[in-house]
């Protein structure tokens, strides 16, 4: 999952006499990279390894101890974030493991994340307080999106929207940021939301950078909408789960979703990946397509399918695995190309 592999570094002792050495029982096991000693005047010095696990004040004291260095880690953030930033890049995984792997830290490890969004600064990645001050009154939702890059998300289609109608949103750039905001699950009361669900809907929330509300005056009326997506689910049935107009796009074609709003794109990437390590079908489920019925891609393709379908329904095929690229996801690159250069030579034919 990417976590580092280190072991503890906490020796536990009993009046100046070591117990355990590199003890896994003082310390929860994401708080390895972690240096130093613990002496308890009530421990018995003849304690075993086996009654150590289970005794009751081991577990005290592992809970105290790491209370205390997050509240301390808590304090040092906010009296010198710039610091903190730095601790970070290099620990952050560790506290990002506490948070998918114990629940019993997690409100104190959630004021600790720290991510780039849509409104920080260029590699200086801020804390989910900073982010909720500059949410609007009617914002009950935090929203993320996952992707290999800043540069990348910003490019693809899952933030137009949010742009549009001046949402911040937080970006997910390592492969377990998801499983972390999902295990997370809220941040004082505001849900974390992934921007590729297919049930998101941005309609109400927020308004464009000039003011006013958005309206999406489509070029394609309700009818031929209909149509197109008539076509496209009987032309894409094999790859995807349904097609839909999107209500979120505002220059992109097209755009992948997923029916299942707890399993963002990047989570079953590396689910299918640690399948295919194991020898096992490494297969990703079929996904929704939204496409944007105001694109003047679309609106061609409409149009293509009355006069050469065949030629339509390469093209709604390279729309497709496009959108599966920009989600993140795999599609098969030998077909692709050869696909692109029928496309190309039709086009200069």
């Amino acid at each position: 999952m990417g976590f580092g592999r280190v072991s503890p570094g906490v020796n536990l002792y009993c009046q100046r006499v070591l117990i355990d050495q590199h003890s896994e029982t003082i310390l929860p096991e994401w708080l390895r990279f972690l240096k130093g000693v613990v002496d308890s005047e009530d421990l018995p010095l003849n304690i075993s390894r086996q009654a150590l696990q289970d005794n009751a004040l081991v577990a005290k004291i592992r809970k105290v101890i790491t209370k205390r260095f997050l509240k301390f880690l808590a304090e040092e953030a906010k009296k010198d974030e710039e610091s903190y930033l730095k601790f970070w890049e290099t620990f952050g995984i560790y506290l990002k493991e506490g948070v998918a792997s114990d629940f019993e830290f997690r409100t104190e490890l959630g004021k600790l994340m720290r991510f780039e969004s849509s409104k920080s600064k260029e590699s200086t990645p801020i804390g989910l307080d900073e982010y909720l001050l500059r949410m609007s009154p009617d914002q009950e939702e935090i929203y993320y999106i996952n992707g290999p890059s800043r540069a990348a998300i910003e490019a693809g289609p899952y933030v137009e929207m949010f742009k549009k109608k001046d949402i911040e949103i937080i970006y997910t750039t390592e492969p377990i940021d998801d499983f972390v905001l999902s295990h997370l699950a809220e941040y004082e009361g505001k849900k974390f939301v992934s921007a590729d669900r297919a049930d998101l809907s941005l309609d109400d929330k927020g308004e464009t950078e000039d003011g006013s509300k958005d309206e999406n005056d489509l070029a394609l009326d309700e009818n031929d909408s209909e149509k197109l997506i008539k076509w496209l689910k009987k032309t894409l049935n094999d790859q995807v789960a349904d097609v839909s107009k999107s209500s979120r796009l505002v220059d992109a074609p097209a755009m992948i979703v997923n029916p299942d709003g707890f399993m963002t794109s990047s989570m079953e990437r590396v689910m299918a990946a640690g399948r295919m390590e194991k020898g096992l079908a490494g297969d990703i489920s079929k996904k929704n397509l939204e496409i944007n019925t105001a694109n003047a891609l679309i609106c061609k393709l409409a149009d293509l399918v009355d006069s050469d379908e065949g030629f339509a329904a390469e093209v709604a095929q390279q729309i497709y695995d496009n959108a599966m690229i920009q989600a993140g996801l795999t599609v098969d690159p030998l077909e692709m190309v050869e696909r692109n250069y029928r496309i190309l030579q039709k086009a200069v034919d």
